[in-house]
């Protein structure tokens, strides 16, 4: 399993940095607990039982910890705040979506990503106003997962990250790459670089705190229903929302009498 900047922790100074390297570690006991796999497992989530497990993991520390802090952020925070902070990390995925359009030869995509980057940058303020929307300059997201993806490597199982949440074993191997055209992760100082990757957390549980109520009040089993919605959002993603019919599962061959 991949570590990630935003989830180390360093000497922790308050009770909610320790509660949550606790949750962390607590996740990865889940992780050895759960790799077994049922006999009836969906084709597409083998690892199922262990995923469940780090999903459960995920609801608990998402009440514990970011929904709490998502809900102070959103009424503390005046709108035009969250609307600047959530445009300047937009605008940083803007580069890496510029190289992986690149990678897949769309480049009138990359080209638009690229000039959508410089224009926030030097004339929005960094990015914190979307000055190339409102010049009708599109913007078109993909990661490394979805280069691999239009390359025609597989995704693999479905997989529950901690923290993460829903992704797959390809999505969650081309995360690490993906990094490497993450600006916040090239600040020097150890305090600030953190500092920026806990706002951008922030910033993404605020911005779902509506869809994720929606989903309390509608799924009855809401590990499927992310599940299946997951994989179908990424499947739409990668063909540029015209997926091909996927082929009907082949049925389980019959059991013979002995």
């Amino acid at each position: 399993m991949t570590s990630h900047n935003f989830l180390t922790i360093r000497r922790p100074q308050s009770v909610g940095a320790a509660v949550l390297m606790r949750l962390l570690a607590l996740a990865g006991a889940l992780l050895v607990v759960g790799c077994a796999t049922g006999p009836n497992a969906n084709p597409r989530d083998p690892l199922e039982p262990m995923n469940r497990k780090v999903a459960q993991f995920n609801e608990v520390a998402d009440a514990i910890v970011l929904k709490p802090i998502a809900i102070g952020y959103r009424e503390i925070a005046p709108a035009i705040v969250r609307t600047g902070v959530s445009n300047f990390y937009g605008n940083l995925r803007d580069l890496g979506s510029a190289a992986n359009s690149l990678l897949q030869l769309k480049f009138r995509n990359g080209f638009d990503n690229l000039i959508r980057f410089q224009i926030n940058t030097f004339i929005g303020m960094g990015g914190l106003l979307d000055v190339a929307s409102e010049l009708q300059v599109e913007r078109h997201s993909e990661d490394l997962g979805q280069t691999l993806g239009h390359w025609g490597v597989p995704s693999g199982p479905y997989l529950v990250l901690p923290l993460l949440g829903s992704s797959t074993v390809r999505d969650a191997l081309a995360f690490t790459a993906d990094r490497k055209f993450d600006l916040v992760g090239y600040i020097p100082s150890t305090g600030v670089r953190q500092s920026f990757h806990g706002l951008r957390l922030v910033d993404a549980r605020t911005n779902l705190l509506r869809a994720s109520s929606v989903l309390d009040e509608a799924a009855l089993d809401k590990y499927s229903f992310a599940r299946d919605a997951h994989l179908q959002k990424r499947r739409s993603e990668i063909f540029d929302g015209d997926p091909p019919e996927e082929a009907p599962e082949k049925p389980a061959p019959p059991v013979r009498a002995q």
